[in-house]
């Protein structure tokens, strides 16, 4: 399948509200499982669309142009360079199959070489072993640890950092 980004669009808010909805995806993410009605993530929409200058949110898109995750560059500080990288695929029928990686590498291109970043960082659940995997092979180096970090399911989680310069992705083999 042959995926694009684009920017978030209004058009994309019920299913995003759908994937925060579901437990098993928000389990494998460091932000907490909460009750989100459509109203709060139009809020958030709202907010982005007056924060476009630190926040780049695009969503992942197949064929037929519906949305199947989001990636987003978060805290985009032109001084020093750096943004923070957050990714999500909505439906677990899409996760292994190349989307991800997509993604990250092409939101790294537009970081890197559009934006005129230095550095791209992220956090990610020591558990989440896919995620992990997704952002070694595209280049990223682990930083440190955050130990017992993240709240999940009744236990603490630690939390990895990771970070990338410019220069160091890498399409996978």
């Amino acid at each position: 399948m042959e995926y694009r980004l684009r920017e978030l669009a209004r058009r994309d808010i019920a299913a995003i509200n759908g994937w925060r909805a579901d437990r098993e995806l928000i389990s494998c993410l460091g932000a907490p499982y909460r009750f989100i009605n459509q109203e709060v993530d139009e809020a958030w929409f709202d907010a982005y669309m007056r924060s476009r200058q630190t926040c780049v949110r695009c969503a992942i898109v197949g064929e037929e142009d519906e949305i199947l995750g989001l990636v987003t560059l978060a805290g985009i500080d032109h001084l020093r360079q750096s943004a923070t990288l957050h990714i999500m695929i909505g439906s677990s029928k899409n996760r292994g199959r190349g989307m991800g990686t997509f993604a990250v590498l092409s939101m790294l291109r537009h970081a890197f070489y559009d934006l005129n970043l230095h550095r791209v960082e992220l956090s990610v659940l020591a558990t989440n072993e896919a995620a992990i995997g997704l952002y070694e092979k595209c280049g990223f180096s682990r930083e440190g640890t955050r130990r017992q970090a993240c709240y999940k399911q009744g236990k603490f989680v630690d939390m990895y950092e990771y970070g990338i310069l410019r220069g160091e992705e890498r399409e996978p083999s």
